[in-house]
């Protein structure tokens, strides 16, 4: 009789737990509403929305190549597999037209979309949630007055159990503890507003934090260095390898201009990060510069001596292009720094500044750094012309073969980083190679974030 007693009131504990579990993991639909006209909004929350898309990047990731802006479709790799951006075009069907401000504001803070459904954090609601009430209805006031999209998404492509999203609520349970923002009354209000774009809508912390293997970020760890989509997201502040530590100004140029002289050119997921942030306003970029700056540089740290200054012709000893870098070689010269004579030296030894000139590789944070993996992937992929304005630029050296490539790095690395040698160059090589390789298109069908 007892054991019968025992058994029932485990069976009722265990029906309480499942149902309460499943409370928190249901979210009712909210009701769609017809698409607002654009003059339902005002002209200023409008351009403050646009702003705010800027410093979140919005358009980056709800953008396929080739695609409409904002329409979605954008392959976004992770560890547990492909997540496809959505349309947040205020078309009806297939965009958010029919989402009231309610919808918007509750997938922003909790993550979880207008019919109920919980999203994936590649949608950095974990970072959102910090926005405003005011900042959140000028978004929604910029995205509801683009132009409508008819653009479906291609289906997630995930494994069992994950693409199950009442998964997700077990996720969030474990590491989603929402907090509203609160100015630190220590501080003035441009480093208060530094930090609240930083560590909200800007999600600097998504790309260099640390994540654990359920993919949620270290937060006691932030900004001590992360990856995204093969690419390493440096430490920041005190953890930084750059051998030049940073500066507010140099930080702000680098994000207005997405280059700058001692720390070299944003490339990869950063690339357009800068786009973006060339656009948005001055003032609340300087924000941003002030609240990195702060997170302080090594106490250890200090500037690697530059490269020889230039000559009274203008350009420093043995640059005078490939040849006569060449030409000076000693016959001993290792076969790594024969390749960079003949590939390297004309623009890196040339002595022109930036950003036409080739960045001073003593002061080149990818040769410091850990790993190979942002090296690589600058010469595999080089820097694309950018369009109509002076920026750096190089060609790739994908053809390249492996022997030459691995007796350049070890040069860069030994001779003039004056680090140890990276080890299993080969098996890092092979993995640049094929992440930089041409990717297939995927097959459309409805998915979301």
């Amino acid at each position: 009789m007892m054991m019968k007693r025992v058994l029932l009131l485990t069976l009722v504990a265990a029906g309480c737990g499942a149902l309460a579990a499943l409370a928190y993991a249901w979210h009712g639909e909210i009701a769609p509403i017809s698409p607002p006209p654009a003059a339902a909004f005002e002209r200023a929350q409008i351009e403050r929305g646009a702003s705010l898309a800027l410093i979140g990047d919005c358009r980056t990731c709800h953008t396929a190549p080739g695609g409409t802006t904002f329409a979605g479709g954008l392959a976004m790799p992770t560890p547990f597999g492909t997540i496809y951006s959505t349309n947040i075009t205020p078309d009806p069907e297939t965009g958010i037209g029919r989402w009231p401000l309610a919808a918007f504001v509750r997938a922003m803070r909790e993550g979880v979309d207008r019919e109920g459904r919980h999203l994936y954090p590649a949608f950095p609601y974990d970072h959102f949630s910090l926005t405003t009430d005011a900042d959140l209805a000028a978004l929604y006031a910029f995205l509801m007055t683009r132009g409508p999209v008819v653009a479906t998404a291609p289906a997630n492509q995930l494994p069992f159990p994950i693409n199950i999203r009442l998964v997700l609520a077990g996720w969030k349970l474990l590491f989603f503890h929402p907090e509203p923002f609160k100015d630190d009354p220590a501080r003035d209000a441009t480093w208060n507003r530094g930090r609240y774009l930083v560590e909200g809508l800007a999600h600097c912390g998504a790309c260099h934090t640390p994540r654990n293997l359920m993919g949620a970020e270290i937060r006691s760890r932030a900004f001590a260095g992360g990856a995204a989509e093969g690419w390493t997201a440096y430490p920041l502040g005190a953890q930084s390898p750059a051998r030049v530590p940073w500066t507010k100004a140099a930080l702000a140029q680098y994000l207005r201009e997405g280059w700058q002289a001692d720390h070299g050119v944003a490339l990869g997921p950063m690339g357009p990060v800068t786009e973006n942030l060339a656009e948005a306003p001055a003032q609340d970029i300087e924000a941003m510069a002030d609240y990195l700056a702060s997170l302080g540089t090594s106490a250890s740290k200090t500037a690697t001596p530059k490269a020889p200054a230039p000559d009274a012709s203008g350009q420093r000893p043995q640059s005078a292009g490939w040849q006569a870098a060449a030409m000076a070689l000693p016959a001993d010269a290792s076969a790594g720094r024969r390749v960079f004579a003949a590939a390297c030296a004309v623009c890196h030894q040339a002595g022109r500044p930036l950003p036409l000139g080739g960045v001073d590789l003593a002061l080149s944070t990818a040769l410091a750094a850990e790993t190979p993996q942002n090296l690589l992937n600058l010469i595999l992929r080089g820097v694309p012309a950018a369009d109509g304005v002076a920026a750096p630029i190089m060609p790739p050296f994908a053809a390249m073969d492996d022997t030459a490539l691995t007796a350049l790095l070890d040069y860069l690395r030994r001779d003039i980083a004056a680090r140890p040698a990276w080890p299993d160059l080969a098996a890092a090589i092979t993995a640049a190679r094929r992440a930089a390789a041409p990717k297939t298109t995927a097959n459309p069908a409805k998915g979301a974030l």
